[in-house]
């Protein structure tokens, strides 16, 4: 069993009835805009453009803001189009938002000509 593996289901089958209703080509915001409404109609607690904040030796540094934070477990990261050459670099960048807060688990959306799902998990006593 994976951590939040009932949550993260949820959250793909919510990311499936999107791709499913509105298909391939639109932009990013598109799709978030609708998977808030998606997860929300499926009784979960979403908050867009949730805040990450990275920090050195105490000091921000800098500062990020995730696509979708789900119960406030999970991060999500929406990519639209098709980028099969670059997904690397969003799987580390996904890697990077968990690493620089308490979440573990996230997950990868892509709304290409395929809808990909990637799972990222960090876990707090890697940190």
């Amino acid at each position: 069993m994976y951590l939040h593996q009932e949550l993260t289901e949820k959250i793909i089958r919510c990311f499936y009835n999107v791709y499913n209703e509105l298909g391939y080509g639109f932009l990013e915001k598109v799709y978030e805009n609708d998977l808030l409404i998606e997860l929300r109609n499926n009784g979960l607690s979403a908050e867009s453009q949730f805040p990450i904040k990275v920090y050195y030796q105490e000091k921000e540094v800098g500062s990020y803001y995730a696509d979708i934070l789900v119960e406030g477990k999970v991060i999500l990261e929406l990519k639209a189009g098709d980028m099969e050459e670059t997904i690397l670099n969003h799987e580390l960048q996904i890697t990077n938002y968990l690493k620089a807060t308490n979440y573990e688990v996230g997950l990868l959306l892509l709304f290409g000509t395929k809808p990909q799902v990637k799972r990222k998990i960090f876990t707090n006593d890697l940190k």
